[in-house]
């Protein structure tokens, strides 16, 4: 039976630290060749070596006031085929600045044959230290304002489940992979797990941890593109209706008259409150619908207009375009992650 030299994976521990997503990291990686291995009586062999490392060695308080024990210090870690950075589950502002050396060690291991990779606003890390400047990323859709304000150079694309990147620097060969929020991360350890170990162990690791890796994208989860923070309940009550019947005819006078006001009114309520018309809202739902869609790769460019509430497709194209200056068949290429 052929030996397999465990990859380095190192998981960058800090106070403020997400607890589950800490763990949750040592447990994918460190059970990668095991647990698959074991369920079928085959010899065990695990295809990563996985440490906490934190600055100076020392213990780490999560955010859920767990205790985790590091396994090494940072400052001594010369190498590594992986570093991944955790959600930050503490006050964002407050761990980046008490981080300051740690952010140091990050950046340094980076100038080295390291792929980075972060999860939900571990992003943050990664964007202090100025690696993303000019590379698209992701992070949790919660964050996404506050990230595009603190870092304008980055390509922040929040609607994507995963973002990876190639570095143009001479001093830095690795890449960087950035997963949204919670547990998208799963998606992010099942692709570095096909890019280390081949799709077959990746496929294990999926089926033992019981992951669905054909998720969508954050719009599984909410239009956070047009989710604008407002206190108008009739708003709010309009767009949670467009958001459930997106896919049947609707007319803006109806949605008015479920409401009691008229559809000057709605449209007028409407601007006030997401600086959009309602028939500009039903279109925006549709098409990040579509993009969803689109980014699973288990679409066919034929039935998209139909499952988004288009009866015509050439219709259902210009209005795509006109919204990601993209075709649906130029969209799905670049975007989906099956082309990953």
């Amino acid at each position: 039976m052929p030996y397999f030299k465990p990859f380095k994976v190192i998981i960058v521990g800090f106070d403020g630290v997400l607890g589950s997503a800490l763990t949750g990291a040592l447990d994918l990686f460190s059970f990668t060749g095991v647990s698959w291995q074991r369920f079928l009586n085959e010899a065990v062999e695990p295809r990563f070596n996985v440490q906490i490392a934190s600055l100076g060695g020392v213990d780490i308080r999560c955010s859920n006031r767990l205790i985790m024990q590091a396994h090494c210090d940072i400052q001594e870690v010369t190498e590594c085929d992986l570093l991944l950075i955790p959600t930050i589950g503490d006050s964002i502002d407050k761990v980046l600045s008490q981080n300051r050396e740690l952010i140091v060690h990050i950046k340094r291991l980076a100038n080295t044959k390291a792929d980075i990779a972060s999860n939900c606003s571990g992003a943050f890390f990664l964007a202090k230290a100025g690696l993303l400047d000019h590379k698209i990323a992701t992070t949790h859709w919660g964050y996404a304002s506050k990230f595009k304000a603190d870092f304008p150079l980055v390509d922040l694309q929040e609607n994507q489940f995963v973002t990876h990147s190639k570095s143009q620097s001479k001093d830095q060969s690795g890449n960087i992979f950035c997963a949204a929020g919670g547990s998208a991360f799963y998606d992010l350890g099942l692709l570095l797990i096909e890019r280390y170990c081949g799709r077959e162990i990746s496929t294990q690791v999926a089926k033992t941890q019981i992951i669905d890796s054909k998720r969508g994208n954050q719009n599984s989860y909410t239009n956070v593109t047009l989710h604008k923070p407002h206190s108008d309940p009739l708003v709010k009550q309009v767009q949670e209706f467009i958001e459930e019947k997106f896919k049947s005819p609707i007319q803006v006078s109806t949605l008015a008259a479920m409401i009691n006001i008229t559809p000057r009114t709605l449209n007028r309520r409407f601007q006030s409150s997401v600086a959009m018309r309602p028939i500009e809202y039903i279109q925006a739902v549709r098409i990040e619908q579509a993009k969803r869609l689109l980014e699973s790769g288990n679409v066919t460019i034929k039935s998209l207009a139909e499952q988004v509430g288009y009866d015509d497709i050439s219709s259902f194209t210009r209005l795509f375009k006109r919204a990601t200056e993209l075709t649906p068949k130029e969209y799905q290429d670049k975007f989906s992650r099956l082309a990953i």
